[in-house]
């Protein structure tokens, strides 16, 4: 068996091993996202009440931050965030390291990263101030939040091994020569229609460029390819087959038009990593400065308003 050959019998073979994982994380999002709904739907006409108006709502007593729901969603809020610190943790602590994928570890982390600041919204009531701890708390959470997706779509740029070790740039340029190899027997079929999936700027200009406006490239790059697979299946596919396909957004009944689609999908996808690759490692570096002081700061801040309720008794 060839190095091409053995490297896609791993790629597929860990693609198999993976659905389970995305039918938790699946699962998982449900879960949260039910989670939220109850509790925004039972509270939704008292957080829309104004400041004054809340302390006769029927519901004060119990969605108030110190209320017998709010002072629950507190608590759930810092078990959620006790949880989320587990994956940085795990980098340190060598029993914890073993304990399943590093990969695994981030997508429940970004789920606790999203969930968490909603629950927390809920047990202040929506009410975020500046000029107080809790305020600045949720604010410096909320930042960690975004700049963790941030950091969850650049770790996803880094192509990596059965190992979790970073591929060489050998081994890339291997997969996707075999894959520009499929996409060329593609081309007999629909012409230059596929390339338009993989127009990107040349090398010289990606290391040219600020390192912010390679990932904002990066991103805009893959927020616009379903729209061109869209366009691409109206081409090929036809109008009818691209109505039922809701719009090209889903596949065809063309099994020879997907299998186009799918080769120059992946062929597009790789080579953009192999462009970006260093760009996206510098600015995976430089996410570091910015996720972990509001990080930081967020658990300080969580602390002293937990101790100061304590300590003072607060009744809001």
């Amino acid at each position: 068996m060839s190095a091409e050959a053995a490297i896609r019998t791993a790629m597929l073979a860990r693609e198999d091993a993976e659905r389970g994982h995305r039918l938790r994380v699946k699962l998982a999002w449900l879960l949260a996202l039910a989670v939220v709904l109850i509790i925004g739907g039972y509270g939704f006409n008292y957080y829309t009440l104004s400041a004054i108006d809340r302390p006769y709502s029927p519901k004060f007593d119990q969605l108030k931050p110190s209320g017998t729901i709010g002072i629950k969603l507190g608590m759930l809020g810092v078990f959620l965030f006790f949880l989320i610190h587990l994956y940085p943790l795990r980098k340190k602590w060598g029993w914890l390291a073993r304990q399943g994928n590093s990969r695994h570890w981030l997508d429940f982390h970004v789920i606790l990263g999203t969930f968490a600041p909603l629950i927390v919204a809920f047990h202040a009531s929506f009410k975020f101030r500046f000029g107080n701890i809790a305020g600045l708390a949720f604010w410096s959470v909320l930042c960690v939040t975004l700049s963790g997706f941030v950091g969850r779509y650049l770790y996803s740029q880094i192509p990596r091994n059965l190992n979790a070790a970073e591929l060489s740039m050998k081994e890339l340029e291997d997969v996707e020569s075999s894959l520009r190899q499929d996409l060329a027997d593609q081309k007999q079929t629909f012409g230059k229609r596929l390339e338009v999936l993989y127009d990107f700027p040349t090398p010289q200009d990606v290391q040219n460029m600020p390192a912010l406006l390679a990932l904002v490239l990066m991103i805009a790059i893959d927020l616009k390819r379903p729209f061109q697979v869209s366009l691409l299946r109206l081409q090929v596919a036809g109008f009818g087959s691209w109505v039922v396909s809701i719009f090209g957004l889903r596949s065809t009944h063309d099994h020879s038009v997907e299998n186009a689609i799918t080769v120059a999908r992946k062929q597009a996808a790789l080579s953009k990593r192999i462009l970006f690759l260093s760009r996206t490692q510098q600015v995976f570096k430089l996410w570091h400065v910015v996720h972990r002081p509001f990080s930081y700061a967020f658990v300080i801040l969580a602390l002293l308003h937990i101790g100061l309720a304590l300590y003072m008794g607060y009744r809001l």
